[in-house]
């Protein structure tokens, strides 16, 4: 394995997500596949691609685009929202058939028809975000300077649907908590028939205002941000029906019960929406009468906790037979029409489509796999995908699009009836490091665990410091069996003379409703717990394992809970490295902070427990802080404000500051650089040689 190599090579192919095809739009004769992808492992330029009857072609290349790299503001933050690494052809949009295609590129709006004919250039009103073809192909829909407009491809007729009255008021974007907690990026929906548009309206004026100012550069003024921080006031969200020559509705529900426009959307139906009350504790289906603006309960959901938000979902069959999620004896399953028609103990993670009658859906019984489920009437649920990994797809008319992460790597194929399968290509460079994993159960809970050894190590040839690597939140998991570029991080730093052991925990997706919220008022208790007790299981299964030299290193809530770890168990934890923690919980945003702890004002004990910041004079292990200056999300402050408090405390740490990188720092020096200081400090506050 090429440890020396693998620096370069991670940050120059972003991760590894470069060449790897994404963003699939199948066609709904089943005859065409959209895909984005770059032309290879180091090459940021991200293109369009097709697959069809004449196999796979390149329909936009960025360089035939006269690319600049100008992206305008409100592009860039949809970009950060994303996590989006590529530049070129990163988001497009199709019509109803998927043969107009538009999307933007540095501001500009661009045309293509599938059919034939090369991308052309769109006049508009100015810069573009989120253009998308209304369902016929004949117009496109695009905000700029917070407006919502709608241009005609064939003329260039370019109309003003609703205009802001103030700086603060945007049309057609989704506001913060949306794109960030809510899994919301969209702020308008076409009509099937595309003469009329659903909007969203956001007055971000009541929400208070931080600026990020980036110390490399003083000649530059700071940078304004309306950021809804834990207790404090939310953009007031209202949705609207915008028809083509200028009328507009006001969708109408008591918004001071339920100030979250959760998820939208229209279908045959109408308007679709979900609202959530302040507190998350209720989610209330509504549809709507597009002439009236006037709404009807469909279904209400309550929680004690927190209702969880399911991608997909609510939707409607053909019929008209609403389709949604329920916490329900220990399982999230799937209701159609107010019955649940997948079985206890398969957790549903997204609904992907509805089409006639039938849903498509992922979901899993065993958490370090996701796989591709189909419901209908007649079948009952059937499974679509095989094998151990992360699955998931698209389909229409016969066709299958089927895409696979599985240990083995990742594998895209179309696959229709009574025809040879389509293998889609991915070009994602081959890891100079790759993973050697031990998967484990640790413990009573049976906390799935991944163990990264030395390849060089052989048993009871000597001890190894140990290096926990978790995220261990809400947000993701880490151990499912594919081959992750965090894998193939760890293994770098096993290669270096650690055992590297990731476990996911309490609070992590996947494992069901109960797991999911044992969090819920106190976010470090027994996530921490977990971790210990992974680590004990990963020693009783290699006893070379030294537990006298205990690391442990994360990334966002990672690297939260990776301070409490040598704050609160020095006994266990040796040293830490936390990158972009959210230290002080009250600086985290309203839905995704409250969702967890309450609100501030009412529960400031939760606030106080879960934020390691109050725990800083304990520390007594070496810490190190990482954080992006222009991190938007989890602000520099939160760094800042845990360093002046050990500083008060007299307790010695390392800050680094990253000029401006934002929550996932992106530029390859930044990467390479962060990934050998990270070692070289481990290496050293663990007195660990390099293997």
């Amino acid at each position: 394995m090429d440890t020396k190599g693998f620096p370069r090579q991670f940050a120059r192919t972003q991760r590894f997500s470069l060449g790897v095809p994404r963003a699939f739009t199948l066609s709904p004769d089943g005859r065409r596949v959209l895909f984005l992808r770059t032309r290879g492992g180091e090459d940021r330029g991200s293109c369009l691609w097709v697959v069809d009857e004449m196999g796979e072609r390149l329909v936009v290349a960025p360089e035939t685009l006269g690319a600049d790299g100008a992206v305008p503001e409100a592009e860039r933050i949809r970009r950060e929202r994303a996590r989006e690494r590529a530049t070129g052809v990163v988001a497009y949009a199709a019509d109803a058939a998927v043969r107009t295609i538009a999307f933007a590129v540095d501001g500009r709006l661009w045309a293509v028809h599938i059919d034939g004919g090369e991308a052309r250039p769109v006049p508009t009103a100015g810069p573009v975000v989120d253009p998308r073809p209304d369902p016929t192909g004949s117009r496109v829909a695009y905000v700029t300077g917070g407006a919502l407009h709608v241009v005609e491809l064939a003329d260039g007729r370019d109309r003003r649907l609703a205009v802001p009255e103030d700086p603060e008021v945007v049309w057609g974007l989704a506001e913060h908590v949306a794109a960030e907690s809510m899994d919301r990026t969209r702020g308008y929906w076409w009509s099937p028939d595309g003469t009329r548009l659903l909007a969203a309206r956001v007055d971000n004026r009541p929400v208070q205002r931080w600026w990020i100012a980036d110390p490399a550069n003083p000649s530059r003024p700071p940078r304004e941000i309306a950021y809804p921080a834990a207790g404090t006031a939310n953009a007031e969200v209202t949705l609207h029906v915008l028809d083509l020559d200028g009328g507009s509705v006001e969708v109408r529900w008591d918004r001071a019960a339920y100030e979250y426009v959760a998820t939208a959307g229209w279908d045959a139906h109408g308007p679709l929406i979900g609202v959530q009350s302040r507190d998350q504790r209720t989610l209330r289906v509504l549809a709507a009468d597009p002439d009236t603006g006037r709404t009807k309960p469909l279904h209400e959901q309550r929680d004690a906790a927190w209702v969880q938000l399911i991608a997909g979902t609510p939707a409607r069959t053909a019929s008209g037979a609403l389709v949604h999620t329920a916490d329900l004896d220990g399982t999230r399953r799937l209701l159609v029409d107010g019955r649940p028609v997948t079985p206890e103990g398969l957790q549903i993670r997204s609904v992907v489509d509805v089409s006639g009658e039938s849903v498509l859906f992922t979901a899993n019984d065993e958490p370090t796999e996701q796989h591709l489920w189909t419901y209908d009437a007649e079948r009952g649920p059937v499974r679509l995908s095989d094998g151990p990994g992360l699955h998931t797809g698209q389909r229409a008319s016969g066709a299958l699009v089927l895409a696979s992460h599985t240990e083995a790597g990742h594998s895209f194929r179309v696959v229709r009836d009574g025809r040879p399968d389509v293998e889609i290509a991915s070009r994602q460079a081959e890891p100079l490091i790759v993973p050697r994993v031990t998967w484990l159960r640790a413990g009573e809970r049976e906390i799935r665990t991944a163990l990264l050894l030395p390849s060089w190590h052989r048993p009871g040839s000597g001890p190894l410091p140990v290096l926990m690597a978790p995220y261990a939140g809400p947000a993701m998991q880490l151990v499912t069996r594919a081959r992750h570029w965090w894998l193939a991080e760890s293994q770098w730093f096993a290669e270096h003379g650690f055992a590297v052991v990731t476990a996911d925990g309490r609070g992590t997706p996947g494992r069901g409703p109960a797991w999911d919220k044992s969090v819920h008022g106190d976010t470090l208790t027994a996530p921490l717990e977990d971790q210990v007790v992974a680590l004990r299981a990963a020693a009783e299964h290699c006893p070379d394992l030294d537990l006298g030299r205990v690391g442990i290193r994360g990334w966002s809530y990672g690297g939260t809970l990776a301070a409490a770890a040598v704050l609160r168990m020095p006994e266990v934890f040796h040293a830490a490295v936390s990158g972009a923690a959210p230290s002080d919980q009250r600086l985290y945003d309203t839905h995704w902070r409250e969702r967890f702890l309450g609100h501030p004002d009412e529960e400031p004990e939760n606030y106080e427990r879960s934020s390691p910041i109050g725990d800083a004079a304990r520390l007594r292990r070496p810490l190190l802080l990482v954080h992006g200056l222009a991190d938007d999300n989890v602000v520099a402050a939160h760094t800042l404000r845990m360093s002046a408090a050990l500083l008060a405390a007299g307790r010695p740490h390392q800050v680094l500051p990253l000029s401006g990188a934002t929550h996932m720092p992106t530029a390859e020096a930044a990467v390479e650089g962060l990934l050998r200081h990270q070692l070289e400090f481990l290496l050293t506050a663990l007195n660990v040689s390099s293997g």
